[in-house]
């Protein structure tokens, strides 16, 4: 490794729910290199790849397909997906973005301008996978970091309470103490 101090770079690994038509894909592969855990399903939209604990989807479509089909089918499936997931971006993939490609995009983002849809092309599964990992584990830290300043407003409220009910220093309590001293002292009145 080129760090100076000569350690290591933590490794982040995850669950990955993939569409099962995503089996044999070269992004569910190289997941799977990575250590990352692949869990396949049927319930969810063709070409979905859904990071549950950055609470992020990704919505995987070949520009080529799309050149070659309707799109009123695929804009369903685009559809039916944003209703699902809050998070969610789609990964327009080709090996070059000519003015085909990008005119794809633009109706993409006519059809479905003022949703929460965010578009990103794609060139190769490569960079596909680092763009899918780095948003992942963005929205993994930020949702750790706001569950920590939740769980320490928590924490100060539940001293507050216990300050207010016991005499003696309030961060030996169990909250389940303090809930049941607050509840009781309730019904007393």
């Amino acid at each position: 490794m080129a760090e100076s101090d000569g350690q290591e770079k933590a490794r982040w690994f995850t669950t990955v729910i993939m569409s099962s038509s995503l089996q044999g894909h070269d992004i569910s592969t190289s997941l799977q290199n990575q250590q990352h855990r692949i869990r396949y399903s049927d319930s969810v939209e063709i070409g979905s790849i859904i990071f549950p604990l950055s609470g992020v989807a990704f919505l995987l479509a070949d520009v080529q397909d799309l050149l070659l089909t309707k799109r009123d089918p695929f804009f369903d499936i685009i559809k039916t997906f944003m209703t699902i997931h809050r998070n969610g971006f789609l990964l327009l993939s080709a090996a070059l973005h000519g003015s085909k490609e990008w005119d794809v995009m633009f109706k993409i983002q006519q059809r479905f301008l003022g949703s929460n849809l965010r578009i990103i092309p794609v060139h190769n599964t490569a960079e596909a996978i680092k763009l899918m990992l780095t948003i992942a584990k963005a929205l993994a830290n930020i949702l750790t970091a706001s569950c920590l300043k939740s769980l320490k407003e928590g924490h100060s409220i539940m001293k507050e309470s216990s300050a207010k009910y016991f005499s003696y220093d309030a961060h030996c309590i169990s909250p389940v103490r303090v809930l049941e001293k607050i509840s009781f002292s309730s019904f007393r009145k």
